[in-house]
């Protein structure tokens, strides 16, 4: 990981991109990070765009609120409230054999 300070910068930040390879480059003011140049060489946009979504966030806060309020469920009763129903297996049938030739 590289640091930058934004005072220091001198080029602009798409030729930084552009120089990423594997490296995040973190922007600095003073000795507090205020953003990031990360590469998506390898990352599903999708999930990262979803991340960073306020509604996906607030989500997020309130799971882990009722986590940390003790408000949990065992993976059984999870089972129940999220899979559908299921109907009694219906036991298959034999076959028939096939008649030996003689």
């Amino acid at each position: 990981m590289k640091r930058l300070r934004l005072s220091s910068a001198t080029r602009p930040l798409a030729d930084y991109v552009a120089d990423l390879r594997n490296d995040t480059v973190v922007l600095t003011e003073g000795n507090r990070a205020v953003a990031a140049l990360i590469p998506l060489r390898n990352v599903d946009r999708e999930a990262l765009t979803v991340s960073q979504h306020p509604e996906f966030l607030d989500l997020i806060a309130r799971s882990r609120a009722e986590f940390a309020a003790g408000h949990v469920i065992s993976l059984s009763e999870m089972k129940r409230r999220v899979l559908p129903k299921r109907s009694p297996n219906k036991r298959m049938q034999p076959t028939a054999r096939r008649a030996r030739r003689g």
